[in-house]
C-alpha cells in the first residue's frame, strides 16, 4: 500500500517509519526543508530511542522517504494521513494546521485512486472529522465522502521515550470510519499488526484519544494529591501505599508481549513532580474548552489540571523552607526533558520549577543529558548549563532531581553530596535511595515526610518542616 503522511513531526514520522517497517510504502510530507533532509540522512529532527536505526533501516529499503511538496508525492496514493500539530490552550484548539492539510489533499483527490482514503491522526477534539475535514476535502474537490472516497479517524497512542516499541506493538488500533469500504482499507493497512482493532465512528474514535489522555493525567493528579497528604503525616510514604494499591487485580491485565503483567496504567499512578508534554496539557485544556462550549462541567478534569498546575509551586515551596531564602542561593535543577527517553521540553515540570526559583532570586545551574541548552535558553534567559551533573552540584546550595533519568539513579550520590555547599536534595522523582546516602544529608522526597540521614540511618526532619506541600 502507498502512504502519504502529511506531517513529519513526532507522531507523523514514527507512524510513517512504523508502517514502512510493517511493509508499506511511505512518504513523509513537511514544509520544513531542514527536517525533511534531516530525515533523509536518516537522522530525526527530536531524540527518540530506536527511531534512527529503525529509520534507516527504512531509508536503505526504498519503503520510506521524504519531500516538501504534497502534491507530487500523493499521485497513485492509496491513503493520505493528516499528522499536522493542534496547538490548544484555554480558549480552545487550533485546527490551521489540519485545515490546510485537508485543503491541500482535497485540490488532489479527483486525480487519485478509484477511493482514496484521507485519515486524520492529529488530535482533534470531537465532531471535527465529519465537519470542518469534511468540508475542507469536499469543497475542495467536489467529491462526496462515502461515495467517492473515504475519511476515517485513527488516533495514536504514542508515549514519547517509547513510541517506536508503542507503534509497532500496539495495545490497541483505533479506526473511526462511516463506511464499510474505508474500514476495510484501513483494516488492510494494519494487517500486520497483531492487536485489536476497534471499529467505531469517527466522533468515539476522536473521544478515545483524549479520554485516553485524559485519564492518565488524572491518574498522575491523583496519585501527587495522595502524595501531599503522606508527605504531611508520619509513617506513611506514597511508594508503598501505590504498590499496595498496584496490586489490586483490576490493573493486572497483559498490554502486550513481553510486558510485565501489571498495566502500564499503574505506571501514572506514582507522584512526582506534575505532568508535562505535548499530550497532556493541551489535550487537557481543548477536552475542557469543547465541555464548556456544550455546556457540560468537568471538576474532575478541572481538578487535575489544577493540582498539576500548582505541583511546582508547592516543590520551590518546600526547598524553601528548608535553606531559607531562595535568593542568591545556588540550586541544580536535574532534568529538563519532561520525562526520561526524550528531548521534550513542551509543558516541562523542570523548567516550571526552574522559572520559579529565578524569580526568587536563585541562581540556577542546570543538567540534562539529552536537551541541548539552545532548547531552553530563550525561556530562561542566563542561566548556566553544566556539562555533568558533579559540575551543577559543585558548591550547590540545594539539587532538584526534575527528571527520572537512569542517568541520575546510576550516580554515586555521596560523591555528589560531598561537592555541595549544603546537603539538601529534592528528588521529584524517586531517585535516590535515602539508605545510600551520608550522614547529615537532608532528603526532600515526593510522597514521604523529610528525611534527615544520621550515622547510616533515615530519620525525619523537623514537622515545621515536614508539612510545606507536596514535591
Amino acid at each position: 500500500m502507498k502512504i502519504t503522511i502529511v506531517g513529519a513531526g513526532y507522531v507523523g514520522l514514527v507512524s510513517g517509519v512504523g508502517l514502512a517497517a510493517a511493509g508499506h510504502t511511505v512518504t513523509c510530507v513537511d514544509r520544513d526543508a531542514a527536517k525533511v533532509d534531516a530525515i533523509k540522512s536518516g537522522k530525526a529532527p527530536f531524540y527518540e530511542p530506536g527511531l534512527n536505526e529503525l529509520l534507516c533501516e527504512q531509508l536503505a529499503s526504498c519503503r520510506l522517504t521524504a519531500a516538501t511538496h504534497l502534491e507530487e508525492e500523493l499521485a497513485e496514493c492509496d491513503v493520505s494521513i493528516i499528522a499536522v500539530g493542534t496547538p490548544s490552550d484555554e480558549t480552545g484548539i487550533d485546527l490551521s494546521y489540519v485545515r490546510q492539510a485537508a485543503r491541500e489533499i482535497g485540490r488532489r483527490l479527483r486525480t487519485l485512486g478509484p477511493y482514496h482514503v484521507v485519515v486524520v491522526k492529529s488530535t482533534v477534539v470531537p465532531a471535527t472529522t465529519d465537519t470542518v475535514v469534511l468540508r475542507e476535502l469536499e469543497a475542495a474537490s467536489g467529491l462526496v465522502s462515502g461515495r467517492d472516497f473515504g475519511l476515517a479517524m485513527n488516533p495514536e497512542f504514542l508515549s514519547e521515550g517509547c513510541a517506536v516499541a508503542d507503534f509497532s506493538r500496539p495495545d490497541r488500533i483505533v479506526i473511526g470510519a462511516d463506511d464499510k469500504r474505508t474500514r476495510t482499507i484501513l483494516s488492510e493497512m494494519y494487517a500486520m499488526f497483531d492487536s485489536p482493532i476497534v471499529h467505531t465512528t469517527l466522533r468515539n474514535a476522536e473521544m478515545i484519544k483524549y479520554a485516553a489522555n485524559a485519564l492518565q493525567a488524572t491518574l498522575i493528579s491523583f496519585s501527587n494529591e495522595m502524595a501531599g497528604l503522606c508527605e504531611a503525616v508520619s509513617g506513611m510514604d506514597e511508594e508503598t501505599v501505590m504498590r499496595g494499591v498496584h496490586l489490586d487485580k483490576c490493573w493486572r491485565v497483559p498490554v502486550g508481549a513481553g510486558d510485565p503483567p501489571v498495566a502500564r496504567a499503574v505506571s501514572y499512578l506514582r507522584a512526582g513532580i506534575g505532568f508535562g508534554g505535548s499530550c497532556f496539557p493541551k489535550d487537557l485544556k481543548a477536552l475542557r474548552a469543547f465541555a464548556k462550549d456544550k455546556g457540560v462541567e468537568m471538576p474532575i478534569l478541572d481538578s487535575a489540571l489544577k493540582v498539576n498546575e500548582e505541583r511546582a509551586g508547592r516543590v520551590v515551596e518546600l526547598l524553601a523552607a528548608h535553606i531559607g531564602s531562595l535568593s542568591g542561593k545556588r540550586v541544580a535543577v536535574l532534568g529538563l526533558a519532561f520525562k526520561p527517553g526524550t528531548d521534550d521540553v513542551r509543558e516541562s515540570p523542570g523548567l516550571r520549577i526552574a522559572k520559579m526559583l529565578l524569580l526568587h532570586g536563585a541562581q540556577v545551574v542546570l543538567h540534562d543529558p539529552v536537551v541541548q541548552f539552545e532548547a531552553v535558553h530563550a525561556q530562561l534567559g542566563e542561566v548556566t548549563q553544566a556539562g555533568d551533573v558533579a559540575d551543577a552540584a559543585t558548591e550547590a546550595d540545594a539539587v532538584v532531581i526534575a527528571t527520572g533519568w537512569d542517568a541520575y539513579r546510576d550516580i554515586e550520590w555521596n560523591d555528589i553530596v560531598r561537592r555541595m555547599r549544603s546537603p539538601v536534595i529534592l528528588d521529584g522523582r524517586q531517585v535516590v535511595s535515602a539508605e545510600c546516602l551520608m550522614s547529615g544529608t537532608t532528603l526532600l522526597a515526593t510522597g514521604r515526610r523529610t528525611e534527615v540521614v544520621r550515622h547510616g540511618r533515615v530519620g525525619e526532619g523537623s514537622p515545621t518542616n515536614m508539612t510545606e506541600g507536596a514535591a
